[in-house]
């Protein structure tokens, strides 16, 4: 393994609800071993991807009610192929050669349960989300 392989294994934290059995598929392993702890490492990065999309987009997110504003987080990720395509590439950014290797032969699956995991991650810490004076 190369140094920086090494080194990206280094920094994700550990997830003990993500467990890993014998009898998963492949994408349920990757999933557990790979895309979960590397968006619970990019959180802090994806909250402020996601204020940024806020800001481009007229800060209508703040006008919502909660319920609407999970639609919206939702339909950001689904329907905005630019944003959607930048959440990818902070993820797959943090990929070891070997993780992208597994990545590339199952893309398509692996992208919506990487969306998935990166929806529920905003929805889960939309109290980050509150409209502050912070200058980003």
């Amino acid at each position: 393994m190369n140094p920086r392989d090494i080194k990206l294994l280094e920094l994700r934290p550990e997830i003990p609800s993500a467990r890993i059995t014998d009898n998963m598929s492949d994408e349920e392993r990757f999933q557990n071993t790979t895309l979960r702890p590397v968006a619970k490492l990019q959180n802090d990065l994806i909250l402020a991807m996601f204020r940024n999309y806020i800001k481009k987009h007229k800060n209508k997110f703040y006008e919502l009610k909660l319920d609407r504003r999970l639609i919206y987080i939702e339909t950001a990720i689904q329907k905005d192929i630019k944003f959607r395509n930048s959440l990818k590439g902070a993820i797959i950014g943090q990929f070891t050669i070997e993780e992208y290797d597994k990545y590339i032969l199952n893309s398509s699956a692996l992208n919506k349960r990487m969306m998935n995991i990166v929806r529920e991650r905003l929805q889960s810490n939309i109290q980050l989300l509150e409209k502050h004076d912070v200058a980003y």
